[in-house]
């Protein structure tokens, strides 16, 4: 069925995205520093959202007989090459650290916007599950957001 793999296609993209957070908090969190306590707490608990929400997008796949993947996006994999060249010169800094992490929840909405704005066919309650995420992950943003924010009016 075509419109099965418009929303199978829609939903993958978004697993990705999650995964791509998943692997970039993980990152964040191993170059946070130890006393950095508050961002390690925010960071685990952001990577673990993404975790459920990638297993609530694959039960969405898998109603629709699709295949759901287990892979991350390119330009995530990119980001993360990125990430590693720009901690090498800028060091393993609090304010980085945040910054790169506004960054991925910046490519999450782009994402979950363009799903909400897909041609896919979608049921009402796979509109909601993906509406629902969006709202948590533009929360997480602006938290990530605020202590960005708070941190460089410290250092200012």
């Amino acid at each position: 069925m075509q419109t099965d793999e418009k929303i199978v296609e829609v939903l993958n993209d978004l697993i990705e995205i999650n995964n791509d957070r998943v692997r970039g908090y993980e990152r964040a969190l191993e170059e946070t520093k130890d006393l950095d306590v508050d961002l390690k707490s925010i960071f685990h608990s952001l990577a673990n959202d993404s975790r459920k929400y990638a297993a609530e997008l694959t039960q969405e796949v898998n109603k629709f007989g699709g295949e759901a993947t287990t892979d991350t996006t390119t330009s995530g994999k990119l980001y993360r090459a990125w990430m590693d060249v720009k901690a090498t010169f800028t060091g393993h800094d609090r304010q980085s650290v945040l910054e790169s992490c506004e960054f991925g929840e910046d490519a999450a909405q782009k994402a979950y916007n363009g799903a909400l704005a897909s041609d896919a066919e979608m049921s009402t309650e796979t509109r909601q599950l993906i509406t629902n995420q969006q709202s948590t992950l533009r929360t997480a943003h602006n938290l990530i957001k605020k202590y960005r924010d708070l941190h460089q009016a410290v250092n200012a």
